[in-house]
């Protein structure tokens, strides 16, 4: 009998990966995995929580739960790289590190100890196959997709993974678990990073990195206030900012960051100009497969550059180790350290992290483009 170890949050997706895997008859082991060992504002540690669900549901399914502790790696390998880039004035995502990094590696690694021929979550994905080879696609569930967070695996781990909810939709999944009697089946799902959960963002990275504050500029000089440290802001950022009035008496928004000089630019406007790019530079990038395309010829497809959003058809051009890319329409607040993912159809291709975007052409994009201005 073939054995599949699922990594269990406690929530109700990957609870119900388990039912459906021990029901085709696998060899099912949970497995719960610490990453994180902090209370939240209330004094309250959710993983004990967690844990506790995962042993409930795994006695309810007679599968044996074993608990494994990832807080030192994921400190080193996510956390620390979090805070860099936050240090940097960048935005980053850290659940697609922690899926590349935890578990896509030290979690699949355990697996593997534990005699298991795969692994299995409960991501909202699919794996696909072309000429023997796997590929990554959407989850059928398009508003649950979860593809965005898993493109910097490779084919390697996909040959060891498996995704039994990404077949079905969330409100299927809740149907099965209600039906089977699994505690969890109507658990609220977790939001926002796993390591700050509920809590205040800012109180929580206060902790961590010290304030610098300055002062908050129109582009044209005019400060209009004072910003607590360009860390705390995030392109197209509208709440939070602290101006009260002034100008044309629209809203402030976000709209750059001048780390030189420790100041955050705003302007007024949710569609003031410098809030939209049309050009945009990746890098550190991953793919699942061979690349798209070979270096200096251009190839279309669409991308995601936040989790919820729309494909957008976009002109992309290898060039040395960067990604350039061209979008058909204005982008708003494509920020540095999110991640641009790349599609042809369902299938997830890979992508890279944002470092720059802009209204004027890079790496004469525009040039290689036929008909340019109506590319796709």
């Amino acid at each position: 009998m073939e054995r599949i170890v699922v990594g269990m949050s406690g929530g109700v997706d990957s609870s119900v990966a388990a039912l459906l895997l021990k029901r085709q008859g696998y060899d099912v082991v949970g497995v719960f995995m610490k990453n994180w060992d902090e209370q939240n504002d209330n004094g309250e540690c959710t993983a004990a929580q967690d844990w506790r669900d995962v042993e409930e549901v795994c006695g309810l399914l007679d599968i044996p739960c074993y608990a494994v502790n990832f807080e030192k790696e994921y400190r080193e390998r996510v956390f620390a790289q979090f805070l860099a880039e936050y240090k940097r004035g960048r935005t980053p995502n850290p659940d697609v590190l922690c899926n590349r990094e935890i578990k896509f590696k030290a979690f699949l690694e355990f697996a593997m100890k534990l005699g298991a021929e795969k692994m299995a979550t409960g991501h909202f994905v699919r794996i696909g196959e072309s000429e023997g080879r796997p590929l990554l696609l959407r989850g059928r569930d398009l508003g649950k997709d979860q593809s965005y967070f898993l493109y910097m695996l490779r084919e390697a781990q996909l040959h060891k993974a498996h995704f039994p909810v990404g077949e079905v939709t969330k409100a299927q999944v809740r149907e099965i678990a209600r039906e089977a009697g699994l505690p969890v089946s109507q658990k609220k799902d977790s939001t926002g990073i796993c390591f700050i959960g509920e809590r205040n963002f800012r109180k929580f990275l206060q902790g961590y990195l010290p304030l610098q504050g300055g002062e908050m500029q129109t582009p044209q000089g005019q400060v209009v206030g004072r910003h607590m440290g360009l860390a705390y802001y995030t392109l197209g950022q509208r709440r939070g900012l602290g101006i009260g009035g002034g100008g044309d008496g629209r809203s402030w928004f976000v709209i750059g960051k001048d780390l030189e000089r420790n100041v955050l630019l705003v302007a007024q406007g949710e569609n003031h100009p410098a809030l939209f790019s049309r050009y945009v530079r990746v890098s550190q990038l991953t793919w699942i497969g061979d690349p798209p395309a070979r270096e200096g010829e251009p190839f279309r497809c669409t991308a995601k550059f936040r989790y919820r959003q729309n494909d957008q058809a976009v002109w992309a051009l290898l060039c040395g180790k960067d990604l350039f890319l061209r979008s058909v329409d204005f982008q708003r607040a494509v920020t540095p350290g999110q991640s641009a993912v790349l599609y042809q159809g369902e299938v997830c291709l890979g992508g890279g992290i944002i470092e720059e975007a802009g209204r004027t052409p890079m790496a004469d994009l525009d040039l290689l483009i036929p008909d340019a201005h109506n590319c796709i």
